[in-house]
């Protein structure tokens, strides 16, 4: 699929000219900065060195005085907590800090997620009545909750006070929970936004530590935690998240909790040999963890308990304390992985031919394919890869307790959630985010619904909009690139949306004369640029070997990718991984 390439604004120059003095880095560099809008000094050196003293107060949080109020009553008179969450990454994670946190000072409390199958999404009433014949007065809802208007209130019947910890958008409506806490509430004032579901259940033990007098540091142990979910869950990685994901990689490379440690080794990255390797300050593991593992290799295995067997896993998972005990668990959830990528490739290549085999599918700018038999555990997955096949919004639909129900997601720029909500009249349930969301509806609305979702997108979406974007940040040339250059570009990490790792731009360039395809199509060349004195860099295009007589002919092209460290055979060096390639004409 041909893409577009749009280079960034680079910025006041000026500007980026005093920064690089300043900092004494290259100007490509400080091009970097200025776009992600640090114009100084003092916050060049907030942004690579972030600090956990920079998080933001949490009682700036709307009702966060009622939760943590509520909170130390129920520890007063000994009433049981019952720690409610999603069954996803997020509210795994979410339920796992809060409890462990709670329970190292207070026995009086549990965990609860629900069935994906027999409840759903979000809280339920089986998890209400679980509270209420179990003698649970309080109920912390976490990563979910946000819209439960009627459950809340079936709750308060029951004599359960409810806390909501959710991050998702708020309907007209909110719960009447002893307390909401939400950034993205209309009221709320709090200065940062795009927290993650665990996010919110950090803040809320900030904010009880604050008051107890229990330091700051007592929380850092949370942070390997909080940064799976800010990874898992694709939030934003700037403002606070950045901080909370800069020191949550840190305490993961050095001191992992022993439920992901487990789950690393059963993505093959173990603990170096110290005996032939010695110790080392930045990683105990054999590897450097990075976000990108967290998202392809960890996140996948913790979502997979709740997708084919009970989210419950997870959390057990996560709150073992040694890695044993660990191990039996996350070898399971392994196994839950397995299945769930098999799923996963059976149900793409049978949705792939119900869109080729459609006519009419082939004319909408949307997708919305269902199939009573498909598996919703891996529902989500299959639509995010029919996005990336067909990129246009897509839903993918199974059926579920006599519902249809399923998992949208979009393309950039393009508001989801908003398309759902202008077909709110049809739906039994919907939440979610711009990019992603779940929806629910009766069998006889689905057509109406399906009809209804094209016409919306295909009136409001751009022609832009459905052809990939590679977003480059800087135009520079091979010579630019040299150890000093990838040194303080690798501070620019932790990556994420927000902060994406820096896509770079060189024109005319051609291969030294040793092209090569390898492996599963993957074309290998080094790049030199001919008119300009410079080494040549080695360089990976994943996936375009077809190029290859083309680029092996002398031909120049353009290339747009990112620097990386590649190691071979105990060496190191620089290389580009190649994003996209234009040949000149």
């Amino acid at each position: 699929m041909e893409k577009r390439w749009v280079i960034k604004e680079a910025g006041d120059v000026a500007i980026t000219k005093a920064l690089a003095a300043a900092l004494d880095i290259d100007t490509n560099l400080a091009t970097l900065l200025v776009q992600r809008g640090i114009n100084t000094y003092e916050e060049a050196r907030s942004f690579f060195r972030p600090s956990l003293n920079s998080l933001h107060d949490p009682f700036l949080m709307k009702d966060m005085d009622k939760a943590v109020a509520r909170i130390e009553k129920a520890i007063q008179n000994n009433e049981k907590i019952l720690i409610y969450g999603d069954y996803d990454v997020d509210g795994t994670t979410a339920v796992a800090l809060v409890y462990i946190f709670l329970k190292d000072f207070y026995p009086n409390v549990d965990f609860y997620i629900p069935d994906r199958y027999s409840e759903g999404y979000g809280i339920s009433y089986k998890g209400i009545d679980f509270a209420c014949e179990n003698g649970f007065t309080v109920l912390l809802a976490l990563d979910c909750g946000i819209k439960a208007i009627e459950k809340v209130q079936y709750a308060l019947t029951k004599g359960i006070d409810m806390i909501i910890g959710d991050h998702h958008r708020p309907g007209d409506e909110l719960p009447a929970a002893v307390a909401v806490l939400d950034p993205k509430r209309n009221d709320c004032e709090y200065p940062y936004k795009e927290l993650s579901g665990c996010g919110i259940g950090f803040k809320l033990c900030q904010a009880y530590a604050q008051v107890n007098d229990i330091p700051l540091k007592k929380l850092e142990k949370f942070l390997d935690l909080v940064v799976v979910s800010i990874a898992s869950d694709i939030v934003p990685i700037t403002g606070e998240n950045r901080i909370l994901a800069y020191e949550g990689i840190k305490l993961l490379n050095t001191h992992p909790r022993p439920g992901l440690e487990a789950i690393l080794l059963f993505s093959n990255i173990k603990r170096k040999d110290l005996f032939n390797t010695g110790t080392s300050k930045k990683t105990l593991f054999t590897k450097e963890i990075t976000i990108s593992d967290l998202v392809f290799l960890v996140g996948p295995r913790i979502n997979a308990a709740g997708r084919i067997e009970s989210g419950k896993n997870s959390v057990e998972l996560l709150v073992a304390d040694n890695l044993n005990a660990a191990v039996t668990i996350a070898e399971q959830i392994n196994k839950n992985n397995t299945e769930r990528k098999n799923l996963d490739n059976l149900i793409t290549q049978q949705a792939l031919d119900m869109i080729k085999n459609d006519k009419e599918q082939a004319r909408h700018k949307s997708t919305v394919v269902y199939n009573p038999e498909w598996h919703k555990g891996v529902i989500g997955i299959v639509a995010s890869r029919l996005t990336e096949y067909y990129y246009r919004p897509t839903i993918v639909l199974s059926k579920s307790n006599e519902l249809i129900t399923g998992s949208a997601r979009s393309v950039k720029d393009f508001d989801v959630y908003d398309a759902i909500d202008a077909c709110s009249d049809l739906l039994e349930h919907f939440g979610g985010h711009k990019y992603a969301a779940g929806l629910s509806m009766k069998p006889e609305n689905f057509e109406v619904f399906k009809k209804r979702f094209e016409d919306i997108v295909s009136s409001t979406i751009t022609e832009e909009m459905l052809t990939p974007e590679i977003e480059i940040d800087a135009l520079i040339n091979l010579k630019d690139i040299n150890s000093k250059f990838y040194r303080i570009l690798k501070q620019f990490a932790p990556f994420g949306p927000g902060n994406m790792s820096p896509v770079f731009m060189t024109e005319g360039i051609i291969d030294t004369g040793y092209a090569r395809v390898v492996g599963n199509n993957h074309l290998k060349f080094s790049a030199v640029h001919p008119d300009i004195s410079g080494f040549p860099l080695p360089a990976i295009a994943f996936q375009q070997g077809h190029l290859i007589d083309q680029i092996k002919a002398g031909r120049r092209f353009s290339i747009c990718y990112h620097v990386e460290e590649n190691e071979w055979n105990g060496t190191t060096s620089l290389q580009l991984n190649i994003k996209d390639i234009k040949l000149f004409s």
